[in-house]
C-alpha cells in the first residue's frame, strides 16, 4: 500500500505521527472508450468556450459560478492563503459511543500506521480506545478538503473514517411518510417471524462480483477466440504470445508496453512488469485515492473546429 498522508493524531496533550493509507478500494473492470472500427483510443480535449482554443492543464482554474453568468476565478495560490488548521493533523474533538454514528454518514475508511517515534503512543491510545467502547471525533483535511472523522480500533489498527457533514445528507421527503397505512397485527407477527428464520451471522467472504467474475469471462473468451484488435501503429510488447493468451498475462503485457511507450525503454517495461503481477490478480482494480487531475467538465469547441481522434500508440 502507498501512504496518501502525513501527519499526526492531536489527543490533548499527546502528539501521534502517523500515516494514511485507503483501506478500501473499488474493484471493477476498467474500460476505456474506443473506435469500433479499429480499437483506437477516443481522446477528450479542454476547449475555452470563449474563444474556442484547446486549453492546457496548466492554465485551467476553479471557477464559481454566480446566476448572473458572472464566474469567480480563484486560483491554487488563492486557495493556499485559506486556513486549514487540520491539514497535517487529526485533531481529536472529544469521544462518542459508537452507537451514535448513524451509518450513513460514513464515507471513506483509511488505515492508520504510526511513524517509528510513535509506537508506543499509538498502541496506547488504540488500547485505551478499544477499551472504552467508543469512538473518538475528529477533525481532518485531506487533499484541501476537511472532513468531520471518527476513529475506531479494526483487527489492531486504528481506522480513520471520513463522515459526510450533516447537511450533505438528503432529507427524505417521500409523500407515504404522510400516509396512515393500516398494518394488521397478525401481519406484523408473520413479517418478524419470517426475518427470524432468515437470520444468521454475517460473513463477508460468502459473497462475490457476479457480474465482474461474467465480465472477465467474456474478456477472457474473447481473447482465447482470438477477437482482439491491435490498433493501428501499436508495437507488440517484447516477449508477447503470438496465439490466445491468459487474461493476467494480457493485463501484465498492456501495462509493461504503456510504461515502455511513455519512453522508459524495455528496463521500464520490466519494472513495470514485475510491479503488477501481484496488481493483475485484481483484474480491473481501481484505486480510488490514486493521484489524478481533478475532474473537469468537457466543453464541446466551437462549431467551426473539430475534436480530432487519434488511435493510442
Amino acid at each position: 500500500m502507498r501512504s496518501i498522508w502525513a501527519g499526526s493524531i492531536s489527543f490533548g496533550m499527546v502528539v501521534i505521527p502517523v500515516k494514511l493509507y485507503a483501506a478500501t478500494e473499488q474493484r471493477d473492470v476498467a474500460f476505456r472508450q474506443v473506435h469500433r472500427e479499429d480499437g483506437g483510443r477516443v481522446q477528450f480535449r479542454r476547449f475555452c468556450s470563449v474563444d474556442g482554443e484547446e486549453v492546457p492543464y496548466a492554465d485551467i482554474a476553479k471557477g464559481y459560478e454566480l446566476a448572473t453568468g458572472d464566474v469567480v476565478v480563484l486560483t491554487d495560490d488563492d486557495l493556499k492563503e485559506l486556513p486549514l488548521a487540520t491539514a497535517k493533523r487529526i485533531d481529536v474533538l472529544h469521544f462518542s459511543p459508537s452507537g451514535q454514528l448513524d451509518p450513513i454518514l460514513a464515507n471513506k475508511a483509511y488505515y492508520l500506521e504510526p511513524e517509528p517515534a510513535g509506537v508506543r503512543a499509538y498502541v496506547l491510545f488504540r488500547d485505551a480506545l478499544e477499551r472504552s467502547g467508543r469512538v473518538a471525533v475528529a477533525k481532518v483535511a485531506i487533499r484541501q478538503r476537511e472532513a468531520l472523522a471518527a476513529l475506531r480500533v479494526r483487527d489492531g489498527v486504528l481506522v480513520l473514517e471520513t463522515l459526510l457533514w450533516p447537511d450533505e445528507v438528503r432529507n427524505p421527503d417521500f409523500k407515504f411518510l404522510d400516509e396512515d397505512v393500516d398494518i394488521r397485527t397478525q401481519e406484523l407477527k408473520m413479517a418478524a417471524s419470517l426475518i427470524d428464520t432468515m437470520t444468521e451471522d454475517f460473513d463477508p467472504s460468502l459473497y462475490k462480483d457476479s457480474y465482474r467474475e461474467a465480465i472477465e469471462t467474456l474478456v477472457q473468451a474473447k481473447i482465447e477466440g482470438n477477437e482482439v484488435v491491435r490498433p493501428p501503429g501499436s508495437a507488440v510488447p517484447a516477449g508477447a504470445p503470438g496465439g490466445p493468451a491468459d487474461l493476467t498475462e494480457t493485463l501484465r503485457a498492456s501495462v509493461a508496453a504503456a510504461k515502455a511507450g511513455r519512453g522508459d525503454g524495455a528496463e521500464g517495461a520490466a519494472k513495470a512488469t514485475a510491479k503488477t503481477s501481484k496488481a493483475s490478480k485484481a483484474k480491473g482494480t481501481k484505486g480510488e485515492d490514486a493521484e489524478e487531475e481533478p475532474p473537469t467538465r468537457q466543453r464541446k469547441p466551437p462549431a467551426t473546429r473539430t475534436t480530432r481522434r487519434k488511435a493510442s500508440a
